[in-house]
């Protein structure tokens, strides 16, 4: 890689594209927007009300009321990798950030297996926020419980409820590409439409529950409606995959960065600021939850999770009404997960990194958005969905699954990160100023310190995730393959990886370009150069 690409140099300040730039990459995509439409894509993938809503009941069933403790212990967590993923958000804000941001950090063979984990991440993530559905629908109407009828079990574990899962998922999936394909200026408008509900919807759920309490605060300190004997240290742990699933997808901000004005300046924040009102949120939304059901021991809260508790306390007009926010929250999630795929298959296939790259990595010159992408993240996620239509566990191994991927994902940049803080390697994190002349968002001497425990902490969450618990992967008790499939799957993609990457010898091949400062919108009515 040309290291002067990456010095402060390269990078002007005035709004236009200069000097190096002319090797660098063409404005294709189009700048529509603004700072809460940037905040929207992180929170909306985040999304408190679609993820709580979708996990709470098992984070409950394995570790009872005191699993309340996993939320900040994992938010602390993802606060030191969003503060490292600011820092690189401000010097290269670039689509398919987790991919760019590795390979500049180091070199484009890490960097293109970051981006590949990353991809299948993103489409199985995709899956699993389009079966949350399922999590809602039933709740507010029946019939929306097409498979076994209306009087069938909706549960997220039973046969039934799974299979219906995956149909109103692959329905959900269907509306999100068409709007992600018709531009970015109606993803961000109905991604802010879906976070200003949410937004509003937590608020009411929050204060509504906590004028029902049924008991004191005081239920977080122990581990009520956990059921099992022996260790809890073990179903504390496995607990805390409702946690992790929710606080990821903040770093969508920076995969939209090229769509957004004055990104140096605007991602950074909205990064942390995603991260930070979610965990707020959450934590708040989880313990007015516990306060307010009615039982914790009779095995409905496990089962039946929030959606549960606002039906029993607040009769169906309200409960339903409410859940109808959680519904706007769930296609919100979904269509922001799968944009910020899009975007991460679309820089790299504009490197020539991936098969079929010539289509992978073209926009619409109509719509100024890449529409093959779009199409493959949600005909890949239906296919995700579709494989495990007869499997009950597909709720929580495709979770714990895709969020293990894109924990992953996220340490193809954190330890390069650190690497270079240790072995004080300044070109690889330059300095500079954004868009208003201010310096770039920096972490500064606390930079190493921060780094390193987030390391430790993704190592962490890694294992934790990965671990072939029966409970997570296996609820037949006796199928030793599903048991192990999250590793059995990661190894199986990585082969595939390897196998294209050595047979296209990428590692001679991707030569990455500069990143411009530019506010310049590209030509609607002429046809935009072909990638380079």
């Amino acid at each position: 890689m040309n290291r002067s690409e990456l010095t402060p140099a390269s990078h002007p300040v005035d709004g236009v594209a200069t000097g190096a730039a002319s090797v660098g990459y063409h404005q294709e995509l189009r700048r529509g927007m603004g700072g809460f439409a940037s905040f929207a894509a992180g929170f909306s993938f985040v999304s408190i009300l679609t993820t709580v809503f979708q996990l709470f009941g098992l984070g409950f069933g394995l570790g009872g009321a005191a699993f309340f403790w996993t939320w900040p212990l994992v938010f602390a967590g993802q606060l030191l990798v969003a503060l490292c993923f600011a820092e690189l958000a401000a010097r290269w804000p670039i689509s398919g950030a987790i991919y760019q941001w590795s390979s500049r950090l180091a070199g484009t063979t890490v960097g293109w297996f970051t981006g590949w984990i990353m991809i299948i991440g993103q489409i199985l993530t995709v899956a699993a926020a389009a079966i949350a559905a399922q999590a809602v629908l039933p709740g507010i109407w029946s019939g929306f419980q097409f498979v076994g009828g209306p009087g069938a079990d909706p549960s997220v574990a039973s046969p039934t409820g799974a299979q219906n899962a995956v149909l109103l998922g692959c329905v959900l999936l269907v509306i999100t590409t068409i709007v992600n394909i018709l531009g970015i200026r109606q993803m961000a408008a109905a991604t802010s439409i879906g976070v200003t509900i949410e937004i509003v919807g937590v608020i009411a759920l929050v204060l509504v529950l906590f004028f029902l309490p049924e008991r004191g605060p005081q239920v977080v300190a122990h581990n009520t409606g956990w059921s099992e004997e022996g260790s809890y240290l073990g179903a504390f742990l496995a607990s805390s995959l409702m946690a992790a699933y929710v606080m990821v997808g903040f770093d969508s901000a920076g995969e939209l960065a090229e769509e957004t004005h004055s990104p140096r300046r605007t991602t950074p924040r909205t990064i942390l600021r995603a991260l930070i009102i979610s965990g707020i949120g959450g934590a708040l939304l989880i313990l007015s939850g516990l306060l307010a059901a009615r039982s914790l021991t009779d095995g409905k809260l496990a089962a039946g999770g929030l959606s549960w508790v606002l039906t029993d306390r607040l009769g169906d007009v309200l409960g339903r009404l409410l859940l109808c926010c959680v519904a706007v929250a769930v296609f919100a999630c979904t269509l922001a997960v799968q944009t910020s795929g899009a975007r991460m298959i679309y820089s790299m296939a504009r490197e020539g990194a991936l098969p079929f790259h010539r289509y992978l990595g073209k926009v619409s010159t109509r719509t100024g958005t890449p529409i093959i992408t779009s199409i493959v993240v949600g005909v890949g996620a239906a296919v995700a969905l579709l494989v495990n239509i007869r499997q009950s566990a597909i709720f929580t191994a495709l979770s714990s699954l895709c969020i293990a991927m894109l924990y992953l994902a996220y340490l193809g940049v954190t330890l390069p990160l650190l690497v270079a803080r240790i072995r004080h390697l300044p070109e690889r994190l330059p300095d500079g100023v954004d868009e208003t002349g201010r310096p770039l968002f920096s972490l500064g001497r606390w930079g190493t310190l921060v780094n390193t425990l987030a390391v430790l902490f993704q190592i962490g969450m890694a294992v934790n995730l990965l671990w072939p618990r029966a409970e997570i992967y296996d609820l037949t008790e006796g199928t030793w393959w599903l048991q192990w499939s999250a590793l059995l799957f990661i190894g199986l993609s990585l082969a595939i990886g390897a196998g294209y990457f050595v047979a296209r010898r990428l590692h001679l091949r991707i030569e990455l370009r500069h990143v411009p400062h530019t506010h310049i919108e590209p030509p609607t009515s002429e046809a935009v150069p072909e990638p380079a």
